[in-house]
């Protein structure tokens, strides 16, 4: 395996472009590659926009952002990664698009590098079997922000070897992640699959009117010492994203305790995505801020607040 310096990122959404960040940050080349102009250049902006905050927190001054911003390059064209040391794939949670992703990189990288998906709960096994040889290929699950969250994943497929494993592992811990090994490629890893019963189980005490989002919250916070309560954590990182891992889960398990809750159905339908779209299980103001929930607007009427 050849040194590493230059990573390529595929997808510069919010998880893509915080993976970009980490590795400016650490001192690799990147290039971030997306389908269209204005998708690089959002994902660019993500990138300058934190950076801004480590600037205004003392963390990093103006030389140093404008530093960590050009050791990335932005393109729209996939065969910009053939020299490219290792690869990293962040685009959306669907299968057939992962694996025509990495079909077509593969044909362009060399044959010597490894190629990683962060994917938060699809088979590593079925993405690397649209590969020629999936020995080389991994999963790489960051977690959201990447430039804060310090847990790296890092998951066999079937086929994968021990060789490309150390190598994730040694490129996630040169930028400073703490990293677990799922050594056997089942749904949902590990953080998933203990975190999504306990977020389906939130939904559930909300429909049955035991709590309001806000207090249901906060005993996350305060009972389980948890940073973020259920319901602030689902808006953070997408509705959306955490139903589609719930439907994933139901039809690998074939078992209907991982089926999405009605009232998440029924969000899905609203476009209740989450802060992302200004509302999710609870709504936001144009700063983002979160406003109180239906429930507890509710519950201090039938107080008579």
């Amino acid at each position: 395996m050849s040194e590493i310096n230059t990573i390529g990122v595929i997808g510069a959404g919010s998880m893509g472009a915080g993976i970009a960040n980490v590795f400016a940050s650490n001192g690799y080349q990147v290039i971030l590659r997306d389908i269209e102009d204005k998708f690089v250049q959002g994902g660019i902006d993500r990138i300058s926009k934190f950076l801004d905050g480590s600037v205004k927190r003392g963390k990093l001054d103006e030389a140093g952002k404008e530093e960590v911003l050009g050791r990335i390059t932005g393109t729209t064209d996939l065969k910009d990664f053939k020299d490219v040391d290792f690869v990293v794939e962040a685009v959306l949670e669907k299968m057939d698009l992962k694996q025509e992703v990495f079909k077509e990189v593969e044909g362009i990288v060399r044959d010597d590098i490894v190629l990683a998906t962060n994917t938060s709960s699809l088979s590593i096994t079925e993405i690397a079997s649209a590969l020629e040889d999936p020995s080389r290929f991994a999963g790489m699950h960051f977690f959201n922000p990447p430039q804060v969250m310090k847990l790296v994943e890092i998951i066999y497929g079937y086929e994968t070897s021990d060789e490309t494993v150390a190598v994730v592992r040694e490129v996630a811990e040169s930028i400073g992640k703490e990293t677990v090994t799922v050594h056997k490629d089942s749904p949902g890893f590990i953080v998933n699959r203990i975190m999504i019963p306990q977020m389906i189980e939130a939904i559930k005490v909300l429909e049955e009117g035991i709590a309001t989002p806000e207090d249901i919250d906060k005993a996350m916070r305060y009972g389980l010492n948890h940073p973020m309560g259920s319901f602030e954590l689902q808006d953070y990182a997408g509705v959306d994203i955490g139903y589609y891992v719930m439907e994933y889960f139901e039809q690998e398990y074939g078992d209907p305790r991982w089926t999405p809750p009605v009232t998440m159905k029924n969000m899905m339908r609203a476009g209740r995505f989450g802060k992302k779209a200004g509302k999710g299980f609870y709504d936001y103001d144009e700063e983002g801020n979160q406003l109180p929930s239906e429930q507890a607007k509710n519950q201090e009427k039938l107080q008579g607040k």
